[in-house]
């Protein structure tokens, strides 16, 4: 079951208005246009092994993933997608480069393509890919990134030859470069009537990175899939990932995105797609499974209360759940009520015992501290039912 189907999608404000994009369909969702902010990540399976491949796929849309893209790029990888389309229900995205022919191959059995239109040869052959897209009503990505750019646009943002190599200036490629590629490359497929266009400039530069959404924000109206490329293992693109889709956001500017980490195994691509959440949950866009939140504990924590290891129990013990529970932690009764009042449930330490408070209300008063995590557990076994 993907989030869609339980997820609640509300978006209750941003500081700033959601940029005003046009609508895009991919599969059973829009894209765009004020809708909901979705999810994606990628697999790292070879797609011509298509048991591996289903199995990271569902994987991930168990654990919220809303878009999940493939690598295609063999004729084996391409014949595998029938198998995989037939035992997956997440929408898919063929992921092309350079060999145009598997566009063609692989758009029955998807719901969008990324391509770079300026890679895959003569326009005869993006006439073909966009023919294609519109046989089956698909959208196309672009997706440009620091390490693709076409020649001569590398060359007039200060590539130079060296050792038979087109080496990037050496504060690297600045942020006009991308958006110089990326509204080229949409006035390729424009050029052949197709306005069914999502657009990525990703670096692993976050301040190139957010310049460059930014300025492409300014110059089009089409939705944009946000993300940090090359942004590392787990800690680091966490952080560079939560800063620059972060900003973003909260400009108002960005209609999917992904958490890229350096990762191949099943349960680390799942990390993308949680911390794709927690960024969202953050800015106040999407609710999605249980958040708790917790004071940073001080000298007035309650002796006996261990608000860290109530709060990672808490965690550990519902991080297969997707549906949106709010759990407070607070270790001592000065500030903890008042700060507990918006969540669902909340732990506010009182002596030596706990009091439990359900959307500010006070529902139990004598809470052993040790009787904590099981109570608070049942608790939201008890809201999921209700829901």
């Amino acid at each position: 079951m993907t989030s869609t189907d339980h997820t609640n999608t509300a978006s209750p404000s941003l500081p700033l208005p959601r940029r005003k994009t046009r609508e895009v369909g991919i599969g059973p969702l829009v894209i765009g246009g004020g809708q909901p902010i979705r999810i994606q990540s990628m697999t790292a399976t070879d797609t011509a092994d298509a048991e591996a491949t289903v199995a990271q796929v569902n994987a991930l849309a168990e654990a919220g993933c809303e878009i999940v893209r493939l690598t295609v790029d063999t004729p084996k990888a391409a014949r595998a997608l029938p198998e995989i389309r037939r035992r997956t229900a997440v929408p898919l995205v063929a992921d092309i480069h350079f060999n145009h022919r598997l566009a063609l191959e692989a758009a029955p059995f998807v719901d969008k393509i990324r391509i770079n239109p300026g890679n895959i040869g003569a326009q005869t052959h993006v006439a073909a890919v966009v023919a294609r897209a519109d046989e089956f009503g698909l959208p196309i990505r672009i997706g440009v990134n620091q390490g693709s750019l076409e020649r001569d646009i590398a060359v007039r943002w200060g590539a130079h030859e060296a050792e038979g190599m087109l080496l990037p200036p050496e504060a690297g490629y600045p942020a006009e470069a991308l958006v110089e590629s990326a509204l080229r490359n949409v006035g390729i497929l424009e050029g052949h009537g197709f306005t069914r266009t999502l657009i990525s400039v990703k670096s692993s530069s976050v301040p190139v990175m957010v310049r460059a959404y930014r300025l492409l924000a300014d110059q089009c109206d089409y939705p944009l899939h946000l993300g940090v490329t090359e942004a590392g293992t787990k800690d680091n693109s966490n952080i560079k990932s939560s800063i620059g889709i972060g900003a973003l956001l909260l400009d108002g500017i960005g209609d999917t995105l992904r958490v890229s980490i350096a990762a191949r195994e099943t349960a680390q691509k799942i990390e993308e797609v949680r911390t794709g959440f927690k960024i969202l949950q953050a800015l106040g866009l999407r609710r999605f499974g249980v958040e708790v939140i917790s004071c940073p504990t001080c000298g007035r924590e309650d002796q006996g209360f261990d608000t860290t290891r109530i709060a990672l129990e808490i965690e550990r013990a519902n991080a297969h759940r997707s549906r949106p529970v709010k759990v407070a932690v607070m270790g001592c009764y000065v500030n903890g009520p008042g700060e507990a009042a918006d969540a669902d449930l909340g732990i506010v330490a009182s002596g030596r015992a706990a009091k439990i408070f359900r959307r500010g209300h006070l529902i139990e008063s004598q809470v052993p501290f040790d009787a904590v995590v099981s109570r608070i557990n049942q608790l939201i076994d008890e809201l999921e039912r209700e829901k």
